[in-house]
């Protein structure tokens, strides 16, 4: 018999996959999480203003350069639904681990921190290679810190996974008292920073706020929102939250960090991001129903699988893909426009083309340390 060729084999896997699919499962769950892939991916290659800065490349965005375009961040801004999502998976896998913390943690973890460690071990090879190579190589993060960029969320991750036996607890305890607790305390805490000019919290928001976004992710996964009205509150809330943080002098009106602002968002992470995982839960939760109905089409679901299959790859590797196309269009003697002109916006196919075609690659050659770690078939439960 023929041995499949590598491609064939990994379809059929493919197939087995979405055949196995629990009809019980919430497929939205998984749906969000692919799309929001998407639109990190695609902002990082296709939004971004390179420059070079003191020898480094910087990635800056033209949110502040198009007039009006900073509401679009409320959307586009998605770190937050990675959380909700995380939150209604861990609470998930919490479950099925039968609360012990031994069970839950080892297989978290390991589908964290494989791909990861590979991500890691594979650059640190370059470097040595290239620090022999190549006479007076400086390094890649002294010209390339963009590389790492996406190891903050790793980090912040790691932390909301690893206090889940404490924070399931506590919701299955009191679930509405808790996520009220931490909205308080985030508030509280920037009103302390701002208001008393203790810059020290910050770091202890950029802590909470992720806690306080992974909660009300546990409550989505017990059915809270299920009711018209609940579906519309944090639709409501969120969105007037929002528009007071927008007010406000203090707050940037963007959830994407912007040239010339003072402060952003992200980090420090400040309330303004709690505020927007509010409204962002209620989105999801009002577009529920359309979006279930479109993820029953098989071949949607197909390509969702597809890439859930490889998404902390993906996520880990698309600045590679990056930095290989600047080498790439540097050496093919292409302008890199820094700023977001007519000209830049012409070239916003090509700075998706390329990077894709890059990362292609790179999923290709490191996706097995992820797709190994989940080769069981789909369960009913997202975890």
């Amino acid at each position: 018999m023929t041995r499949p060729t590598p491609v064939r084999a990994a379809r059929r896997a493919l197939d087995r996959r979405v055949a196995e699919t629990p009809a019980s499962r919430d497929l939205t769950v998984d749906l969000l999480r692919a799309l929001c892939i998407g639109v990190v991916v695609g902002w990082h290659w296709a939004l971004s203003v390179i420059r070079r800065h003191d020898g480094q490349y910087v990635m800056a965005n033209p949110i502040a350069d198009i007039p009006l375009a900073w509401p679009a961040t409320w959307l586009l801004q998605v770190m937050p639904v990675f959380f909700l999502i995380g939150g209604f998976a861990n609470l998930v896998a919490w479950d099925r681990a039968e609360h012990r913390a031994g069970p839950f943690l080892r297989r978290r973890l390991a589908r964290l921190l494989r791909p990861a460690a590979v991500f890691l071990a594979v650059w640190a090879v370059i470097e040595a290679v290239a620090a022999i190579a190549v006479p007076g190589y400086p390094g890649v993060l002294s010209y390339g810190l963009i590389l790492v960029t996406p190891l903050w969320f790793l980090a912040a991750y790691l932390w909301v996974v690893l206090l889940v036996p404490l924070t399931a607890a506590a919701h299955r305890r009191a679930a509405g008292p808790v996520v009220a607790l931490l909205g308080a305390v985030v508030v509280a805490v920037d009103m302390a920073r701002f208001g008393a000019g203790l810059e020290a919290f910050g770091v202890v928001n950029t802590v909470l706020v992720w806690v306080f976004v992974h909660q009300l992710g546990y409550l989505w996964r017990d059915g809270m929102l299920e009711s018209p009205h609940r579906r519309c509150a944090p639709a409501v809330a969120g969105l007037a939250g929002l528009v007071v943080v927008a007010a406000l002098e203090v707050y940037p009106a963007s959830m994407v960090a912007t040239e010339g602002a003072g402060l952003s968002h992200m980090y420090p992470t400040t309330a303004g991001i709690a505020a927007l995982a509010v409204f962002q839960l209620g989105v999801v939760a009002l577009l529920r129903p359309l979006l279930s109905a479109w993820i029953r089409r098989r071949r949607v679901w197909r390509a969702v699988v597809a890439v859930n299959a490889v998404a902390m790859t993906v996520f880990l590797w698309q600045m590679t893909a990056m930095l290989v196309t600047l080498v790439v269009v540097q050496a093919a003697g292409l302008p890199i426009h820094p700023e977001p002109t007519a000209a830049w916006w012409a070239q916003r196919p090509l700075w998706l083309a390329v990077p894709a075609v890059v990362l292609a690659g790179l999923v290709a050659l490191f996706a097995r340390a992820e797709t190994g770690s989940v080769r069981r078939p789909l369960t009913t439960g997202n975890g």
